[in-house]
């Protein structure tokens, strides 16, 4: 938290004079509390004392004025607020890699059911689009607030030979691009989500399109899914297809996204719905003193209220 108006924290030191005379009083009065000499009398007729419930009145209201003066220091904090409009571009990794089982019930269908939540929990005014890539990247479905063209889509993604990667991100980005033309400099903000299994064995380089992608302005988050363990079968015989984490977390690093790693289905629809909430919402630092003036006229109302039930009157 951070104040706008930090200098006026400084009348917090007044309550300091307060506390003091207060202490001060209570002092005094216990120094003259005894004037008679008979206790036992003292005992019978003098009324039960309140004992420590008599200093809640004092405490409250050195705490409402904290409050109070906390709160014209126009205190600030940094709060989520949802996004009103962006584009998002999933750019699905079909290599034949994806065959393996080492994410049940084999990779590609776990990222399936992955993307199919993702595109579910976004917002409605976000348009969404779907990048496939293995040898070559194209769209399937350019971005659209139509998520029951999307999740068709998702359901048509078939696998392909080798995997290019870095294809993939520029295909997304220049669909990003031309969707955004329309709106002028009033275009939405772009994100990439690219779920990938292995290192880039054909087109552009990763490194390439993580440029284009920082001169665009658009972070390519990727998610890692898959195990080192990951094993394929061609003909019978088994390929090893270990999942690549470190090319890919470069990528996010090098454009501002954020790198996951996912070796289950539950973990990769958790990586999807943490990238949604990024997604859906900005942080903005907003004034909270309201917070701190409501929670002063609280206090006050409780301790009025505590104060009539205990002592029958108003502090």
């Amino acid at each position: 938290m951070n104040f706008l108006e930090p200098t006026r924290l400084l009348l917090l030191l007044a309550l300091l004079p307060l506390i003091a005379a207060y202490a001060v009083t209570q002092v005094r009065r216990g120094r003259y509390a005894v004037r008679f000499t008979n206790l036992a009398l003292l005992d019978r007729v003098a009324p039960t004392r309140p004992g420590w419930r008599r200093h809640l009145p004092a405490a409250a209201f050195l705490l409402m004025l904290g409050l109070f003066v906390t709160g014209f220091a126009r205190p600030t904090a940094d709060v989520r607020v949802p996004r009103e409009q962006a584009t998002i571009m999933l750019a699905v990794d079909v290599s034949h890699s994806m065959r393996a089982t080492d994410v049940a019930p084999d990779r590609l269908t776990a990222a399936k059911r992955a993307a199919r939540a993702f595109v579910e929990e976004l917002p409605e005014r976000f348009n969404v689009g779907l990048v496939a890539f293995s040898g070559t990247a194209s769209v399937v479905v350019p971005p659209t607030t139509d998520r029951g063209a999307v999740l068709a889509g998702v359901d048509r993604l078939t696998l392909g030979p080798r995997t290019a990667i870095g294809e993939g991100v520029i295909v997304s980005l220049d669909a990003i691009a031309g969707f955004g033309a329309q709106f002028g400099e009033q275009a939405p903000p772009g994100r990439v989500v690219l779920l990938s299994d292995g290192t880039n064995t054909a087109g552009r380089s990763p490194h390439e399109a993580a440029r284009r992608a920082v001169s665009a302005g658009i972070p390519v988050s990727t998610i890692a899914y898959g195990t080192p363990e990951g094993v394929m079968y061609q003909n019978g015989v088994p390929v090893p297809v270990p999942v690549d984490g470190p090319a890919l977390e470069r990528l996010a690093r090098e454009t501002g996204g954020r790198h996951y790693e996912a070796a289950s289905g539950g973990e990769l629809r958790r990586v999807y719905e943490d990238i949604g909430g990024s997604i859906g919402y900005r942080v903005e630092r907003r004034e909270i003193w309201t917070w701190f003036v409501a929670a002063g006229l609280l206090l006050s109302v409780a301790v009025s209220a505590g104060s009539l039930l205990w002592f029958s009157r108003l502090p």
